[in-house]
């Protein structure tokens, strides 16, 4: 049942390599998560149904929850739809 923050963990936790993750139950149906790790990257699912992804080194990749993504490399983005 979520808190008072709109939401509840459903775990977390670090595993031996250092990366770390995060489950959150927003209590209807939407779920969402985080990764984080050890190498700088990290990846976020979002309970929109969202998603986004940083490299640690400079790429990133965001999708919409339409599916349409958009990606950065540091010097520029684009646009690509589904």
């Amino acid at each position: 049942m979520p808190s008072g923050n709109g939401y509840s963990y459903k775990g977390h936790g670090t595993n031996s390599q250092g990366n770390h993750y995060c489950a959150r139950d927003y209590g209807n149906g939407s779920n969402a998560y985080h990764y984080s790790n050890s190498n700088g990257s990290y990846y976020y699912s979002n309970p929109n149904g969202s998603t986004y992804y940083n490299s640690g080194s400079g790429s990133s990749t965001y999708t919409s929850p339409s599916g349409n993504s958009y990606s950065s490399s540091g010097s520029g983005s684009s646009g690509n739809s589904k």
